[in-house]
Protein backbone atom coordinates (compact mmCIF):
# COMPACT_ATOMS: atom_id res chain seq x y z
CA UNK A 1 0.00 0.00 0.00
CA UNK A 2 1.35 3.60 -0.73
CA UNK A 3 0.95 6.05 2.21
CA UNK A 4 -0.33 8.90 1.73
CA UNK A 5 1.60 11.50 2.15
CA UNK A 6 2.23 9.97 -1.64
CA UNK A 7 -1.02 10.75 -3.07
CA UNK A 8 0.17 14.10 -4.84
CA UNK A 9 3.86 13.69 -4.97
CA UNK A 10 4.66 12.66 -8.56
CA UNK A 11 4.65 15.46 -10.34
CA UNK A 12 5.87 15.92 -14.47
CA UNK A 13 9.37 14.92 -15.26
CA UNK A 14 10.03 18.65 -15.51
CA UNK A 15 9.90 19.46 -11.52
CA UNK A 16 12.92 20.34 -9.51
CA UNK A 17 16.24 18.47 -9.61
CA UNK A 18 16.45 16.27 -6.03
CA UNK A 19 18.86 18.04 -3.77
CA UNK A 20 20.91 14.82 -3.52
CA UNK A 21 24.59 13.73 -1.97
CA UNK A 22 26.39 11.05 -3.72
CA UNK A 23 29.65 10.36 -1.44
CA UNK A 24 32.28 7.48 -3.48
CA UNK A 25 32.63 4.89 -0.40
CA UNK A 26 35.22 1.84 -2.70
CA UNK A 27 36.02 2.23 -6.54
CA UNK A 28 37.79 -1.07 -7.16
CA UNK A 29 38.31 -2.54 -10.59
CA UNK A 30 34.97 -3.47 -11.83
CA UNK A 31 32.78 -1.85 -9.18
CA UNK A 32 31.78 1.44 -7.75
CA UNK A 33 30.58 1.87 -4.47
CA UNK A 34 29.02 4.80 -2.99
CA UNK A 35 26.18 6.32 -0.88
CA UNK A 36 23.49 8.20 -1.43
CA UNK A 37 21.29 10.49 0.38
CA UNK A 38 18.25 12.27 -0.70
CA UNK A 39 16.85 14.95 1.48
CA UNK A 40 12.68 14.75 2.37
CA UNK A 41 10.34 14.31 0.00
CA UNK A 42 12.74 14.80 -3.23
CA UNK A 43 12.40 13.72 -6.56
CA UNK A 44 14.74 11.60 -8.71
CA UNK A 45 13.71 12.31 -12.05
CA UNK A 46 14.08 8.51 -14.03
CA UNK A 47 17.34 7.07 -15.02
CA UNK A 48 18.93 4.51 -15.78
CA UNK A 49 22.62 2.95 -15.27
CA UNK A 50 25.79 1.58 -18.10
CA UNK A 51 26.28 -1.26 -15.57
CA UNK A 52 23.95 -3.44 -13.27
CA UNK A 53 23.26 -2.08 -9.76
CA UNK A 54 22.18 -3.36 -6.26
CA UNK A 55 20.44 -0.48 -4.39
CA UNK A 56 20.54 -1.24 -0.34
CA UNK A 57 18.26 0.46 2.26
CA UNK A 58 20.08 1.79 5.02
CA UNK A 59 17.29 4.42 6.06
CA UNK A 60 14.29 6.42 5.94
CA UNK A 61 11.57 5.44 2.80
CA UNK A 62 10.95 6.12 -0.73
CA UNK A 63 8.72 5.34 -3.49
CA UNK A 64 10.33 3.49 -6.30
CA UNK A 65 8.89 3.38 -9.70
CA UNK A 66 10.11 0.97 -12.47
CA UNK A 67 8.44 -0.90 -15.24
CA UNK A 68 7.01 -3.59 -12.79
CA UNK A 69 5.26 -1.24 -10.68
CA UNK A 70 5.13 1.34 -7.93
CA UNK A 71 6.40 0.06 -4.39
CA UNK A 72 6.71 1.86 -1.14
CA UNK A 73 9.88 0.42 0.68
CA UNK A 74 11.03 1.35 4.25
CA UNK A 75 12.64 -1.27 5.68
CA UNK A 76 15.72 -3.75 5.21
CA UNK A 77 15.03 -4.47 1.27
CA UNK A 78 17.25 -4.22 -2.20
CA UNK A 79 16.37 -3.71 -5.23
CA UNK A 80 18.72 -5.08 -8.53
CA UNK A 81 18.32 -3.32 -11.30
CA UNK A 82 19.89 -4.44 -14.63
CA UNK A 83 21.76 -1.95 -16.81
CA UNK A 84 19.97 0.21 -18.90
CA UNK A 85 16.29 -0.70 -16.62
CA UNK A 86 14.78 3.03 -16.09
CA UNK A 87 13.67 3.85 -12.34
CA UNK A 88 12.42 6.88 -10.77
CA UNK A 89 12.19 7.73 -7.00
CA UNK A 90 10.26 10.04 -4.35
CA UNK A 91 11.95 10.23 -1.03
CA UNK A 92 9.57 10.11 2.34
CA UNK A 93 9.38 12.76 4.76
CA UNK A 94 12.59 11.94 6.60
CA UNK A 95 14.81 11.27 3.39
CA UNK A 96 16.12 8.44 2.25
CA UNK A 97 19.81 6.83 2.75
CA UNK A 98 20.78 3.83 0.67
CA UNK A 99 24.40 1.85 -0.58
CA UNK A 100 24.39 1.70 -4.47
CA UNK A 101 26.61 -0.99 -5.90
CA UNK A 102 27.31 -0.68 -9.47
CA UNK A 103 29.34 -3.51 -11.07
CA UNK A 104 30.76 -4.40 -14.28
CA UNK A 105 28.69 -8.39 -14.56
CA UNK A 106 32.46 -9.82 -15.55
CA UNK A 107 33.99 -8.62 -12.36
CA UNK A 108 31.75 -11.17 -10.61
CA UNK A 109 32.93 -13.87 -12.94
CA UNK A 110 30.53 -16.67 -12.09
CA UNK A 111 27.86 -15.09 -9.48
CA UNK A 112 24.31 -15.49 -10.30
CA UNK A 113 22.26 -12.28 -11.85
CA UNK A 114 18.59 -12.45 -11.32
CA UNK A 115 16.87 -12.84 -14.75
CA UNK A 116 14.56 -9.93 -15.00
CA UNK A 117 15.08 -5.90 -15.32
CA UNK A 118 14.70 -4.96 -12.01
CA UNK A 119 14.00 -7.15 -9.17
CA UNK A 120 12.75 -6.05 -5.43
CA UNK A 121 12.91 -8.05 -1.74
CA UNK A 122 11.93 -6.51 1.25
CA UNK A 123 12.44 -7.87 4.79
CA UNK A 124 12.60 -11.45 5.15
CA UNK A 125 16.16 -13.31 5.31
CA UNK A 126 16.86 -11.25 1.78
CA UNK A 127 16.23 -7.84 3.81
CA UNK A 128 18.63 -8.68 6.42
CA UNK A 129 21.05 -9.94 4.33
CA UNK A 130 20.42 -6.62 2.42
CA UNK A 131 21.35 -4.92 5.82
CA UNK A 132 24.68 -6.94 6.34
CA UNK A 133 25.96 -5.97 3.12
CA UNK A 134 25.03 -2.36 3.50
CA UNK A 135 27.09 -2.30 6.44
CA UNK A 136 30.07 -3.92 5.30
CA UNK A 137 30.37 -1.34 2.56
CA UNK A 138 29.88 1.77 5.02
CA UNK A 139 32.75 0.53 6.06
CA UNK A 140 36.50 -0.57 5.25
CA UNK A 141 35.97 -3.44 3.00
CA UNK A 142 38.69 -4.96 0.78
CA UNK A 143 37.82 -5.65 -3.02
CA UNK A 144 38.40 -9.79 -2.09
CA UNK A 145 35.75 -9.20 0.70
CA UNK A 146 33.03 -6.99 -1.36
CA UNK A 147 33.14 -9.31 -4.27
CA UNK A 148 32.52 -12.36 -1.83
CA UNK A 149 29.98 -11.22 -0.32
CA UNK A 150 28.05 -9.58 -3.51
CA UNK A 151 28.36 -13.06 -5.70
CA UNK A 152 26.91 -14.66 -2.32
CA UNK A 153 24.41 -12.01 -1.71
CA UNK A 154 23.04 -11.84 -5.12
CA UNK A 155 23.24 -15.78 -5.52
CA UNK A 156 21.15 -16.47 -2.65
CA UNK A 157 18.72 -13.71 -3.59
CA UNK A 158 18.33 -14.84 -6.90
CA UNK A 159 16.70 -18.19 -5.76
CA UNK A 160 14.45 -16.54 -2.85
CA UNK A 161 11.18 -17.20 -3.46
CA UNK A 162 8.90 -14.78 -2.17
CA UNK A 163 6.48 -14.79 0.58
CA UNK A 164 3.30 -12.83 2.00
CA UNK A 165 3.52 -10.64 4.42
CA UNK A 166 1.55 -11.26 7.26
CA UNK A 167 -1.66 -8.74 7.87
CA UNK A 168 -0.10 -7.69 11.29
CA UNK A 169 3.37 -6.65 10.08
CA UNK A 170 1.99 -2.64 8.91
CA UNK A 171 0.47 -2.68 12.31
CA UNK A 172 3.28 -2.91 14.42
CA UNK A 173 5.44 -0.95 12.02
CA UNK A 174 2.99 1.88 12.49
CA UNK A 175 2.57 1.64 15.97
CA UNK A 176 6.32 1.49 16.45
CA UNK A 177 7.19 4.99 13.98
CA UNK A 178 4.25 6.41 16.23
CA UNK A 179 6.22 5.37 19.94
CA UNK A 180 9.45 3.44 19.45
CA UNK A 181 9.19 3.21 23.20
CA UNK A 182 6.56 0.73 22.85
CA UNK A 183 6.99 -2.28 24.72
CA UNK A 184 6.48 -5.90 22.89
CA UNK A 185 3.44 -6.66 25.17
CA UNK A 186 1.76 -3.75 24.33
CA UNK A 187 2.22 -4.33 20.61
CA UNK A 188 1.11 -7.77 20.74
CA UNK A 189 -1.79 -7.24 22.66
CA UNK A 190 -2.41 -4.50 20.19
CA UNK A 191 -2.50 -6.97 17.28
CA UNK A 192 -3.76 -9.76 18.90
CA UNK A 193 -0.62 -11.94 19.18
CA UNK A 194 1.40 -13.69 22.01
CA UNK A 195 4.75 -11.76 22.84
CA UNK A 196 6.80 -14.11 23.22
CA UNK A 197 5.73 -15.26 19.45
CA UNK A 198 5.99 -11.89 17.96
CA UNK A 199 9.53 -11.20 18.07
CA UNK A 200 10.67 -14.04 16.13
CA UNK A 201 7.90 -13.95 13.87
CA UNK A 202 8.51 -9.86 13.50
CA UNK A 203 12.28 -10.70 12.86
CA UNK A 204 11.70 -13.39 10.13
CA UNK A 205 8.89 -10.78 8.78
CA UNK A 206 10.94 -7.92 8.69
CA UNK A 207 14.10 -8.28 8.39
CA UNK A 208 15.24 -6.76 12.07
CA UNK A 209 14.03 -6.91 15.12
CA UNK A 210 11.32 -5.03 16.80
CA UNK A 211 14.27 -3.10 18.93
CA UNK A 212 16.24 -2.76 15.58
CA UNK A 213 13.13 -0.82 14.06
CA UNK A 214 12.35 1.28 17.20
CA UNK A 215 16.52 2.42 17.21
CA UNK A 216 16.20 2.90 13.35
CA UNK A 217 12.92 5.22 13.22
CA UNK A 218 14.67 7.38 16.09
CA UNK A 219 17.94 7.89 13.55
CA UNK A 220 15.57 9.10 10.78
CA UNK A 221 14.16 10.77 12.44
CA UNK A 222 17.32 12.27 13.97
CA UNK A 223 19.14 12.42 10.88
CA UNK A 224 16.48 14.36 8.96
CA UNK A 225 17.02 17.13 11.55
CA UNK A 226 20.59 16.59 11.51
CA UNK A 227 20.55 17.40 8.16
CA UNK A 228 18.28 19.77 7.32
CA UNK A 229 17.74 21.79 10.60
CA UNK A 230 20.31 24.07 13.13
CA UNK A 231 19.47 22.30 15.92
CA UNK A 232 22.17 21.43 18.60
CA UNK A 233 23.12 17.51 18.91
CA UNK A 234 22.21 17.45 22.17
CA UNK A 235 18.66 19.26 21.28
CA UNK A 236 17.74 16.71 18.43
CA UNK A 237 18.79 13.57 20.95
CA UNK A 238 16.35 14.15 23.00
CA UNK A 239 13.80 15.54 20.77
CA UNK A 240 14.14 12.19 18.43
CA UNK A 241 14.10 9.94 21.37
CA UNK A 242 17.41 9.32 23.00
CA UNK A 243 18.41 9.37 26.40
CA UNK A 244 20.79 11.99 25.42
CA UNK A 245 23.45 12.96 22.90
CA UNK A 246 26.00 10.08 23.91
CA UNK A 247 23.07 7.20 23.20
CA UNK A 248 22.76 9.30 19.86
CA UNK A 249 25.72 8.05 18.78
CA UNK A 250 26.12 4.72 19.82
CA UNK A 251 23.05 4.39 18.10
CA UNK A 252 23.82 5.95 14.92
CA UNK A 253 27.18 4.03 14.88
CA UNK A 254 25.02 0.96 15.46
CA UNK A 255 22.68 1.65 12.99
CA UNK A 256 24.52 3.51 10.33
CA UNK A 257 28.58 2.84 11.06
CA UNK A 258 28.33 6.63 11.40
CA UNK A 259 28.79 9.48 13.47
CA UNK A 260 26.08 12.15 14.01
CA UNK A 261 28.54 14.80 13.40
CA UNK A 262 29.52 13.13 10.02
CA UNK A 263 25.48 13.10 9.24
CA UNK A 264 25.56 17.18 9.83
CA UNK A 265 27.82 17.53 7.01
CA UNK A 266 25.38 16.25 4.91
CA UNK A 267 23.90 19.34 5.20
CA UNK A 268 25.95 21.32 2.91
CA UNK A 269 25.67 20.20 -0.03
CA UNK A 270 21.61 20.26 0.64
CA UNK A 271 21.62 23.81 0.16
CA UNK A 272 23.27 23.91 -3.18
CA UNK A 273 21.38 23.79 -6.13
CA UNK A 274 22.83 20.40 -7.86
CA UNK A 275 22.73 19.19 -11.15
CA UNK A 276 20.75 16.52 -12.28
CA UNK A 277 22.52 13.37 -10.76
CA UNK A 278 22.28 9.79 -11.83
CA UNK A 279 22.07 8.19 -8.68
CA UNK A 280 19.05 6.00 -7.27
Amino acid sequence: MVPAWLGDVFLPDCAAPNPMQEKMLHRFSGALVRRTIDRSDALVPEHAHDWPLLSLFVIGAYSNRTEIGEQFIAGPSAVFYAAGAAHRNTAGPDGFEQIEIEFDPAWLRSANLPNYPVMRWAGGRVGAEAHALAMLCSREASEKSLLAALRLFLSSASVDAPTKRPDWLGRVICLLREDPARKISELARTVGLHPSWLGAAYRGAAGEGLMETAARFRVEHAAKSLRETNSSLAEIAIEAGFCDQSHMIRTFHRILARLPSAVRKDQALFRQEPEVNSGT
